[in-house]
């Protein structure tokens, strides 16, 4: 199932309504400053006719200007959410998606993580999707640089946990003197992609029941057959 949704579409009439209600105001405080000004003229000394005019022209090309770049802007939005079209070419692929989640499949899930510096104690705790820690896990290997996680989709409690959650993890990393040490940490959800969809401007792809982002694949290949 492929889904474009037209919100695209409807975000171009949008900002071509939002800049004619703008433009409107402003015209309307424009001609109200006019009237204003000939109100108070000097009678002795009259406003001249050809700079009334003139502030008329520029008052004209200015709402001409931002028409125009109000479509350009469109125009440049319609033409990156035609990536879509990309999103549709993935559809039946098997993909990796780098993300910050990652999927229980086969009983097992895999992140990746990096610390800027040496700890003396690394706590890394496996996260639902409800926000609630499932299991807490503290690695051995402390040191600086890139490391792999990899959970056996066992809670706290030894309870197996069904295949196809979504977790995130949280890693805690410490020095000598309890000073927290910057870390980072990104998923991987592989599988194959059944649905696109266009959400907010962001195209996305749905590898079976998770949705990510499109420019977050980072590998497709055919998918095997069985």
């Amino acid at each position: 199932m492929v889904t474009a949704t037209s919100s695209t579409g409807n975000a171009t009439t949008d900002k071509i309504n939002n800049s004619r209600n703008s433009l409107a105001n402003n015209e309307q405080t424009f001609l109200k400053l006019l009237t204003t000004q000939l109100k108070n003229q000097d009678p002795l000394s009259p406003t001249d006719t050809t700079q009334m005019t003139s502030q008329i022209t520029q008052m004209t090309g200015v709402e001409q200007q931002l028409v125009t770049n109000d479509l350009l802007t469109a125009l440049v939005g319609m033409n990156t959410s035609g990536g879509i079209s990309e999103g549709v070419n993935l559809m039946g692929k098997q993909v990796t998606a780098e993300t910050d989640k990652s999927v229980l499949k086969n009983g097992e899930a895999t992140w990746s993580y990096t610390q800027s510096r040496s700890a003396t104690g690394v706590k890394v705790e496996v996260i639902d999707k409800f926000g609630k820690t499932i299991a807490t896990v503290l690695p051995d290997d402390m040191s600086s640089g890139d490391h792999t996680f990899k959970w056996d989709g066992k809670s706290a409690d030894g309870t197996k946990q069904p295949d196809g959650g979504e977790y995130t993890i949280k890693v805690t990393a410490t020095d000598s003197e309890g000073a927290n040490i910057t870390t980072s940490a990104k998923g991987r959800v592989d599988g194959v992609v059944t649905k696109v969809t266009n959400e907010s401007g962001v195209n996305m792809v749905w590898i079976g029941d998770t949705k990510v982002p499109l420019d977050s694949v980072i590998g497709v290949t055919n998918p095997t057959t069985t």
